[in-house]
C-alpha cells in the first residue's frame, strides 16, 4: 500500500496511468464492453463502479485542457435512451478534484468502438450501467 493512493488503483493501472502521455487516451469500460475484441491493453478492475474509479484516479490525472472536451461518453443508439444520472454520477466523482469540469461529449457506437481501438488502455471494470463507458483523455502534468 501506498499512502495517499486510493487501494482501488491496482497497480496495472497505476503503471498505465503513469506511462500514459499527454493527449492519450484510457477507456473505462462497463462490464459489458467488448474490451478484449478492441485494444490489446485490458487491465481488469472487475467488482468496482466506475464512479469509484474516477474518484480515485482524477487526483492523480491531469485531464487534456486544449481539446474541447477530454471526457467522451457513448450516445444511446436510436430507440434506446440514456440514464443521466450515471453521466451526473461521474462528474460528481471527477469535480471533487476538478470542479469546471464539462459534460461528457457523446460519440456514436461504432465512433466509440474506434476511438478504444486506438486507446492506451481499457479498463474492464464491474460497472452494469447501459452505456457506462468513459474515455479519460490525459493532459500535461502540471510543473511544480
Amino acid at each position: 500500500m501506498l499512502i495517499g493512493i486510493s487501494p482501488l488503483l491496482s497497480p496495472e493501472l497505476l503503471n498505465a496511468l503513469y506511462r500514459m502521455g499527454h493527449g492519450d487516451e484510457i477507456v473505462l469500460a462497463d462490464a459489458h464492453f467488448p474490451g478484449e475484441s478492441f485494444n490489446g491493453n485490458v487491465i481488469r478492475a472487475d467488482g468496482l463502479k466506475i464512479a469509484d474509479l474516477l474518484g480515485a484516479i482524477s487526483p492523480l490525472f491531469p485531464f487534456d485542457e486544449y481539446v474541447e472536451n477530454p471526457l467522451g461518453m457513448m450516445s444511446a443508439v436510436p430507440g434506446d435512451e440514456l440514464d443521466p444520472s450515471v453521466e451526473e454520477g461521474y462528474l460528481a466523482s471527477i469535480r471533487k478534484t476538478y470542479p469546471d469540469t464539462k459534460p461528457s461529449e457523446r460519440i456514436e457506437r461504432f465512433a466509440f468502438y474506434e476511438r478504444a481501438r486506438s486507446a492506451y488502455a481499457v479498463v474492464m471494470t464491474g460497472e452494469t450501467a447501459k452505456y457506462g463507458n468513459i474515455i479519460l483523455k490525459k493532459g500535461v502534468t502540471p510543473v511544480a
